[in-house]
């Protein structure tokens, strides 16, 4: 028996970071809470949580990035819930920005250097 073909159209990437990600619902205060990426491509990602999540929820996503001694880098991304089963969830993203912030700028980190 040949194993089955890939459905996705873009190559995943396996990357072991964690995920904070809150519904876009209009709540009056969403919670930001955590998970673990599985992997990730330009148009999805998976990733680990406590507990299914509803197909079709809209969602933020920040992805803390790796990167250098000097800046911090963070990915945030939009998307909704393709597939959701036992503590996997599929996110099909339909926007996506890499936000960049200065160590040195960061006023919290400039008191700690001083």
């Amino acid at each position: 028996m040949e194993p089955p073909a890939e459905r996705r159209g873009k190559l995943r990437f396996v990357l072991d970071r964690t995920i904070r990600f809150r519904f876009s619902a209009k709540r009056p205060t969403p919670r930001w809470t955590a998970g673990t990426i599985l992997d990730i491509s330009s148009s999805g990602l998976s990733f680990r949580c406590r507990r299914p999540l509803p197909l079709g929820g809209h969602l933020e996503l920040i992805i803390d990035w790796p990167a250098d001694d000097r800046r911090l880098v963070s990915l945030h991304a939009s998307g909704f819930v393709v597939r959701s089963s036992g503590t996997r969830t599929a996110v099909r993203m339909t926007s996506h920005r890499f936000r960049i912030a200065d160590i040195l700028a960061t006023p919290i980190i400039q008191t700690a250097l001083a």
